[in-house]
């Protein structure tokens, strides 16, 4: 393996390092990302189920007004 070649190989793995630390880098953005949307998720469904049941409750309510009726 001459200079020249090294020097190609020595250049494509710098390359490769470069490219392999901004996957890891974008990685573990994506990965804090996915933790902000799954707690904020939870958040939601947590918010949706107790609407859920105040509009249930206010159904059962109803119900029973008009049976009293």
């Amino acid at each position: 393996m001459n200079d020249h070649e090294l020097a190609a190989l020595n250049q494509k793995l710098d390359y490769l390092v470069a490219i392999s630390l901004k996957l890891k880098e974008e990685n573990r953005l994506l990965r804090a990302k996915e933790q902000s949307w799954l707690a904020e998720r939870a958040q939601l469904m947590e918010k949706n189920d107790v609407a859920r049941s105040k509009v249930e409750a206010m159904i059962n309510r109803l119900r029973t007004l008009e049976h009293e009726s």
